[in-house]
């Protein structure tokens, strides 16, 4: 694995000096020291900023056209299998691939939302719209919640996902431990699955209906309840009375989606619908979640105190990782090259590759990798990385603890 290391203040100053190292540096009270954003940008090469419309439709055409057969092959050949057992073995299996493909048409919203799809921000609404809303997200709630993460991450206050635990948060008696000491079960690996399971299954819609795993400084006023931080209210804390009309717009996708799966219902039937839709949703949640949450979970990463974050710092506290043949062509490579992207969101994905490749000499050790399995780090990270505490390393800076 290549893991980041912390090179010293002393080092990076003594080089900045002599001009072993060309970097303008950000301030910092201790620790490693950070070059700014533009010395950044400046490593990467201009072209890498343009969004091609061809490209991105041609993704987008790709992958609208492999799940439209996807689901006509379904439907008009999986139900004429004879044996239970088979039709039961191909429905897994068509679940499973359908949703990696409509994994990736969410991932293309996602660029649409950034920006990243085309040069029209107009053109990436409307095909974000549509995608997302096809796959029951809301996409402008979601889109500025996201830019919000993307603002603040690793801010222990305001960033919008994952903040993790501190330790005082750790030995709290909270619903999700049932009100337990957490020491007593917390290390069980029966605990510890069905804990992983319930994530991975309801962590996306637990974020979207009462944004759990939220900074609490990440809203935008004082919630008047614990209902009212739902990502389908117009006028919900997470968001700015001017985006209410968008939030709106978000609700109106989910209930026409929802009212073309009734009407599906209607005519092949509800189980038939589960299978052919349901499942896959699933899956692509699950890979979401899974996604999001390696990405900013990692033993190496720290998270920073308010007074020391900086965007870049907050950029770089995040980690690539490798998902094979999947990762790089089903989920357009968001998994191997989320450095880059939380650093210049609006670079398009096919030229993210590039741009990552660019940034490793300068960053050097503040660059994360861990190329170990990405389902196996699920684990790894999920039964180890429980909360952060205070790094005497590195002020302002927070480590995940030790267990």
């Amino acid at each position: 694995m290549a893991t980041a290391t912390v090179q010293t203040t002393t080092t990076r100053r003594r080089e900045a000096a002599t001009g072993e190292a060309k970097l303008a540096l950000e301030p910092t009270e201790g620790g490693p020291v950070y070059p700014d954003i533009q010395t950044i940008r400046d490593a990467i090469p201009a072209h890498c900023f343009e969004q091609s419309y061809a490209r991105s439709f041609g993704y987008l055409a790709r992958d609208v056209t492999i799940i439209g057969l996807m689901a006509w092959a379904g439907l008009t050949y999986i139900p004429q299998i004879e044996s239970t057992l088979w039709r039961t073995v191909t429905w897994i299996a068509y679940g499973y691939i359908q949703g990696l493909f409509c994994t990736g048409l969410w991932i293309l919203a996602h660029e649409c939302g950034h920006g990243a799809f085309s040069p029209n921000q107009r053109v990436n609404d409307v095909v974000g719209w549509f995608a997302h809303s096809a796959l029951m997200v809301p996409y402008f709630s979601w889109k500025f919640s996201h830019h919000r993460h993307h603002r603040f991450t690793g801010h222990m206050e305001k960033d919008m996902a994952f903040v993790p635990q501190t330790k005082a948060d750790r030995m709290r008696r909270r619903l999700a431990n049932l009100y337990l000491d957490p020491e007593l079960f917390e290390d069980v690996p029966v605990v510890q699955v069905f804990k992983l399971f319930f994530h991975q299954l309801a962590g996306w819609q637990m974020y979207l209906f009462f944004n759990v795993s939220a900074g609490p400084a990440s809203k935008q006023r004082d919630a008047a309840g614990w209902l009212r931080v739902s990502h389908f209210e117009p006028t919900s804390a997470v968001f700015r009375p001017s985006e209410a009309f968008f939030i709106f717009l978000s609700d109106v996708g989910l209930a026409l989606t929802s009212y073309g799966l009734y009407l599906a219902a209607g005519v092949v039937g509800w189980q038939t619908v589960f299978l052919l839709y349901v499942v896959p949703y699933l899956w692509v949640h699950h890979w979401l979640v899974a996604i999001t949450y390696l990405h900013h979970n990692h033993p190496d990463v720290h998270h920073f105190e308010a007074q020391s974050w900086t965007f870049v710092k907050g950029a770089l506290a995040t980690v690539d990782r490798d998902f094979g043949f999947v990762g790089k062509h089903l989920f357009h490579g968001i998994i191997d090259t989320h450095v880059v992207h939380h650093l210049f969101p609006r670079i398009p994905f096919y030229k993210a590759e590039e741009a990552t490749n660019a940034l490793k000499p300068l960053l050097g050790d503040l660059y994360h990798r861990d190329d170990r399995s990405f389902m196996g780090q699920l684990w790894s990270v999920w039964s180890t990385c429980k909360y952060v505490e205070k790094d005497p390393a590195c002020p302002g800076a927070l480590r995940w603890g030790k267990n």
